[in-house]
């Protein structure tokens, strides 16, 4: 009895701050989605369109764009010592016009390899592109 009356004295409680913070409901269907924010280096440049439209059969062409895009960003960060907004998200132009030359072209499997050659690669420097990071608030 004890166990029972003590439930509800805690749901009875709890009743007003479960409304306080549940989410208004409407009857309004337009969408309100705010853009994505990321908790550092809100102004980066914009993924190339084709990597959100690409069919799901052929996602592994936008992923070794996209190991390809962190790569570099990652050997200039390690280059110049800077971890600017700039340098950890430049433009998609350079890695789009590496992964044209030499991937566009490539089977599922070589992307496969790719992908592999490419995380190896960011791998041996990924020590040292924390650090520089990390000491400038950028990680």
């Amino acid at each position: 009895m004890r166990h029972t009356i003590l439930a509800a004295v805690v749901t009875l409680l709890a009743a007003p701050l479960a409304a306080q913070t549940s989410p208004q409901v409407t009857n309004d269907l337009t969408v309100t989605i705010a853009p994505q924010q990321y908790r550092i280096c809100n102004d980066r440049p914009a993924r190339p369109a084709w990597i959100d439209e690409v069919h799901p059969r052929e996602s592994y062409k936008a992923l070794t764009l996209m190991r390809l895009y962190e790569l570099r960003s990652w050997e200039a960060i390690k280059e110049t010592g800077d971890c600017g907004c700039d340098v950890r998200f430049p433009s998609w132009d350079a890695a789009s016009a590496e992964y044209e030359e030499r991937f566009a072209t490539s089977t599922q499997a070589e992307h496969t390899q790719a992908q592999l050659a490419l995380r190896t690669e960011q791998n041996q420097i990924a020590r040292d592109v924390q650090d520089i990071c990390e000491a400038q608030g950028n990680w």
